[in-house]
């Protein structure tokens, strides 16, 4: 995989600040572009389908808990998640998996009282409000009972880069992206941006995003249907 400094060079050669002949980067430049281009990892992992995975994690339930920091160091030790995404479910020592529904903070809110325990929890809101400790908070109605592990199914932030010297752990096509982008976001109001790279940074995304859509699987409501329907087969 190419490190840093081999995506900003071809970055740079395409936009012409840099030429074939010349490799090397002054301390100032590498300071420069490795912030830049971790300014725009970060705000690429705020597009969905930029996102090429969905992580799942398991964690311990403390009885009679239902509020869980999640982040670096957290209750639920793991990278902040950028969302929770269904399905999350809990599981029991007969492993069974019970469905959690996630809700927004209205519908939490309007939970008379939030105190009511001692079984499976059935919703889950996710509270992805930043704290100093770069935690967000998950809440869970009802308090869970003893011996359940939850399971989160999570968006997670996209790599970002240390040093100039890190290596790109990104699927394929991530690389052509990275690279087409960058020099279009390098260049800008720096000088004139080639239609032909503005061009070919958008298809490098979209095509990205083609490969990491995924189709959803429709459904009847019952009530609506009248009982069990497929789309196969019919009611």
């Amino acid at each position: 995989m190419p490190s840093v400094s081999t995506m900003v060079l071809n970055s740079l050669i395409m936009t012409g600040e840099k030429s074939i002949q010349v490799t090397s980067f002054t301390t100032a430049e590498t300071n420069y572009h490795l912030s830049r281009l971790n300014s725009m990892m970060d705000s690429w992992s705020n597009e969905r389908l930029l996102i090429h995975t969905i992580q799942q994690t398991s964690f311990a339930l403390t009885a009679s808990d239902g509020r869980y920091s999640i982040g670096s160091g957290g209750d639920f030790n793991m990278t902040r998640p950028i969302k929770i995404v269904d399905p999350c479910f809990t599981r029991d020592v007969d492993n069974t998996d019970i469905p959690l529904e996630l809700i927004d903070a209205d519908t939490y809110g309007r939970i008379v009282d939030k105190t009511l325990g001692d079984s499976t929890p059935q919703y889950m809101y996710y509270d992805s409000g930043y704290s100093a400790t770069s935690t967000a908070t998950i809440r869970l109605y009802p308090l869970p009972s003893s011996g359940l592990t939850i399971y989160l199914n999570t968006l997670q932030p996209l790599q970002t880069f240390s040093t100039f010297s890190v290596t790109l752990q990104l699927p394929p096509g991530y690389q052509n992206a990275i690279e087409t982008n960058y020099a279009v976001m390098s260049a800008f109001g720096v000088t004139e941006v080639s239609p032909l790279l503005i061009d070919a940074a958008k298809k490098t995304k979209a095509a990205i995003k083609t490969t990491n859509l995924t189709a959803p699987i429709m459904r009847i409501d019952s009530g609506v249907s009248g009982g069990t329907y497929s789309i196969l087969t019919g009611p």
